[in-house]
């Protein structure tokens, strides 16, 4: 089973990699920038495997740069918050 066919189980494959980026001394700004280029992978080349990720790459595809960016940032904080609440 990959990791994309559940939001849930994508969300804790996400956390668990910024966490450690973030323990690897990866800045934030490193990592927006990272979370922007798998964004704009996923929506270009990856099938949607659930809902969520089907509304993810439809907003991602009608976002100007600057929004992809913003959701990119919100997608860190989203795991970011996730990882916080399961600790």
């Amino acid at each position: 089973m990959s990791v994309l066919d559940n939001f849930d189980n994508w969300k804790g494959f996400l956390a668990n990699k910024l966490q450690s980026a973030q323990q690897q001394g990866m800045s934030e700004q490193t990592i927006q920038n990272v979370a922007h280029e798998v964004g704009d992978y996923l929506a270009q080349s990856v099938d949607a495997k659930n809902n969520e990720e089907a509304v993810l790459r439809e907003l991602w595809n009608a976002a100007s740069e600057n929004e992809q960016q913003a959701i990119a940032n919100t997608m860190v904080k989203l795991v970011q918050n996730q990882g916080n609440t399961n600790q």
